[in-house]
């Protein structure tokens, strides 16, 4: 009985991989990150302490809005800080 040919088959090469290592962030961002908090801190406080005088006047209670807005942001910002 005749034997079959044997087929040569290329060597097995893995897909090459991505980098598991994450970048790090740009320098500007954790004091932009820090700014964000404090400035929404400084709002809010500064809203009640002129007993909704400042900082925009017409506005009224949105300044709440605002202040806890850039609080936010800056919160929002640490979960992709590394």
């Amino acid at each position: 009985m005749p034997e079959s040919r044997v087929r040569k088959q290329a060597p097995y090469t893995p897909p090459a991989g991505r980098s598991s290592a994450r970048k790090p962030n740009p320098r500007w961002y954790a004091p932009l990150m820090l700014g964000l908090m404090v400035l929404g801190l400084v709002w809010v406080v500064v809203f009640y302490i002129t007993q909704t005088a400042y900082p925009i006047p017409k506005i009224g209670n949105w300044n709440l809005v605002i202040g806890f807005a850039f609080v936010l942001a800056g919160f929002g910002m640490t979960t992709r800080w590394r």
